[in-house]
């Protein structure tokens, strides 16, 4: 099985970069792939900009990297209650090439901060938005009050129940790709 796993963040320290790569790693003998939205530069979307330079090769690039993934993972981080602005001038370029962007595969919405909410409103927002642009959701989760939960040290999650809800996270998903006959 291969898997891309991102964080929706520009960060060189994001959290949600740790979590995506932290779960798509809890799958059994998977090719994991992880990818930094750092790599994959695009102006600031506009009509305007659009006209001038066509189709933004960034986000040709960001597809292209999401092609080959039978299962990929996300994490969202939250700007003022909503998607970071780096990860959503990706996806807007990103559309306007492939309006499924997640190419009708399976996903794994997580999402997390600092904070008691753990990015649930961000989170929320992807898991209603996913079916407008091909991303099959097989299981989301929130992790709140991250550095709480989670040894950065170890890369390892220290809090028992939010471990087992990863497992279950991953559960999910195996079940979803054994009914699809991923290899």
């Amino acid at each position: 099985m291969k898997i891309v796993a991102f964080g929706a963040s520009t960060s060189s320290t994001s959290i949600n970069q740790t979590l995506a790569a932290y779960v798509a790693r809890l799958f059994k003998d998977a090719d994991v792939t992880v990818l930094s939205i750092r790599d994959f530069e695009v102006p600031m979307f506009s009509e305007d900009m659009e006209k001038e330079v066509g189709k933004a090769e960034g986000a040709q690039a960001f597809l292209d990297a999401i092609e080959p993934a039978d299962l990929v993972i996300v994490s969202y981080a939250e700007h003022n209650g909503t998607y970071t602005a780096a990860y959503k001038n990706l996806f807007d370029w990103s559309t306007r090439i492939q309006r499924t962007v997640f190419q009708e595969k399976p996903v794994i919405y997580l999402a997390t901060s600092p904070g008691a909410n753990g990015a649930r409103n961000v989170l929320q927002s992807a898991v209603n938005s996913a079916p407008h642009f091909g991303a099959n959701v097989v299981a989301s989760l929130s992790v709140p009050s991250f550095s709480e939960n989670f040894d950065l040290k170890k890369n390892t999650v220290i809090n028992q129940e939010i471990g087992a809800q990863l497992d279950s996270v991953v559960a999910s998903a195996v079940k979803a790709l054994a009914g699809d006959n991923v290899s």
